[in-house]
């Protein structure tokens, strides 16, 4: 279902990691008496003053402000990173503001339909004519032939694997995504032709290969915890043969799932699983576990939940799509035991040291929001799945630098770091879900008060009742 509902609703539009040339500030902004949780693992430190110069933060601790500074009272606030969202799809321009208006300062691409419109965005908000958050992208998936998402690039070879990877290069993608469908030796030649073009590649484990060989050969990040279930399980190579077999006749991503991934967490080994966990944190292989996406699914028959006021940021041609989708009992009975699953599978693994992102997948399941979801994100992290506060804004900021290999700029609040900021007004390491309780967002130094930012969501409502 998730496959059908993406390739619906997927179209991404995106921008670049490095900083958006937004017009710098003429002076010096000061939030004065604030409390920081600066995303280190550092205890939050009370009645602080940060300086920000420009997109830099230039001075934080008992300092003076600057002569002629712009000033925030933040006594009785808190001071957060800016957040990211690893996983995301664009499929309109408006949704750039609803990242910004939740804090959102930085997002991951993960799918590009049209990348002629993806890489024209970029450079839009990279020359600051159109407001967002900081945005790295895919440019468009690589999958086999008969991919599942629209756009894709195919590769259903080796050669044409390589081709790919130098296609998206030239393209400007800032990484390599790969898709279920990819055969053996298409995997194995991409990752081979990724490092040669200096491209990260993330994405979900083809059914051809196991995580523990695709953690070994350097895939970075693995989305949604695809391929975990099945290189734990003691059938993996019998249900492997399986899968792949599947996706040759072209059956459903649905029937796998009810089929091939029931059976594997019904074998799973604790010493295979145990064993797996370790070699991804010696490999540094992150996950994304979308928490949001089957809780979404799970969720479809609830009024309370479908009458989300939310719906009101969305294209209308979206949120009425989201009315029409229904899910057969059996599909949402396997989906609310894969739900149980992937919470105490995120768990186990979290335990084990395994590192994670925090993202959503929005929009291509209904109710996943852009920027509103990735609080929903946090706190499934937290609630379900025994991350403490710190460690899911962690997923949302730290980590998300040290997988790009930027922490000399993003992820945390210190001298020299760009200023991508939010302020609080309530403790998020006292309850999750005070993320959401925004006062104010810096984005690349620029000051968006709470005003303002309800102006950017008023805006979005009023551009989707014209439509």
């Amino acid at each position: 279902m998730k496959h059908v509902i993406a390739c619906l609703t997927v179209v991404a539009l995106a921008g670049a990691l490095h900083a958006q040339a937004v017009d710098a500030p003429a002076k010096s902004l000061a939030i004065t008496g604030v409390t920081v949780i600066d995303a280190t693992g550092a205890p939050a430190r009370p009645d602080i003053t940060v300086i920000i110069t420009g997109n830099r933060i230039t001075a934080m601790g008992e300092v003076g402000v600057p002569a002629g500074a712009q000033v925030v009272d933040g006594k009785g606030k808190y001071l957060i990173p800016g957040l990211w969202d690893m996983h995301v799809h664009t499929v309109s321009p408006s949704f750039l503001s609803l990242y910004l208006a939740n804090g959102v300062t930085g997002v991951r691409d993960m799918h590009a339909m049209d990348p002629d419109a993806t890489f024209a965005l970029r450079k839009q908000v990279q020359e600051g004519q159109q407001p967002g958050p900081r945005i790295v992208v895919a440019g468009p998936l690589v999958d086999g032939p008969n991919p599942f998402v629209p756009g894709s690039l195919v590769a259903a070879d080796a050669a044409e694997g390589r081709e790919a990877v130098r296609k998206l290069k030239k393209m400007g993608a800032d990484f390599v995504k790969v898709y279920t469908k990819l055969s053996r030796e298409a995997y194995l030649s991409i990752a081979d032709e990724a490092k040669l073009q200096g491209l990260p590649f993330v994405g979900h484990i083809p059914e051809s290969v196991s995580a523990t060989e695709a953690s070994d050969l350097g895939h970075k990040s693995i989305e949604h915890l695809t391929g975990v279930e099945l290189a734990s399980s003691d059938k993996e190579d019998e249900l492997r043969r399986e899968a792949v077999a599947a996706l040759v006749n072209n059956q459903s991503a649905m029937e796998l799932l009810g089929r091939i991934g029931a059976r594997a967490a019904d074998s799973v080994s604790d010493t295979k699983a145990r064993a797996l966990y370790a070699r991804f944190v010696r490999n540094g292989t992150w996950h994304v576990p979308t928490l949001t996406v089957v809780h979404s699914l799970v969720s479809l028959d609830d009024p309370k939940f479908t009458a989300d006021p939310r719906v009101k940021y969305m294209p209308p041609s979206l949120s009425s799509y989201w009315t029409l989708i229904k899910l057969s009992p059996e599909t949402d009975a396997e989906l609310t035991r894969r739900h149980k699953r992937t919470t105490g599978l995120v768990r186990a693994m979290h335990q084990a040291g395994v590192p994670f992102m925090a993202g959503t997948d929005t929009p291509g399941v209904p109710y996943v929001f852009p920027g509103f979801s990735l609080h929903d994100e946090l706190a499934l992290l937290v609630v379900e799945c025994g991350f403490t506060p710190l460690e899911a804004l962690q997923a949302a900021t730290r980590n998300p630098a040290r997988f790009f290999g930027r922490e000399k700029d993003l992820g945390t609040i210190e001298p020299g770091k760009l200023a991508d900021l939010v302020l609080l007004d309530a403790d998020p390491l006292a309850d999750i879900h005070n993320t959401t309780k925004i006062a104010a967002v810096v984005v690349n130094g620029r000051l968006l008060s709470r005003p303002e930012l309800d102006r950017m969501l008023a805006d979005v409502e009023a551009s989707n009742r014209k439509k």
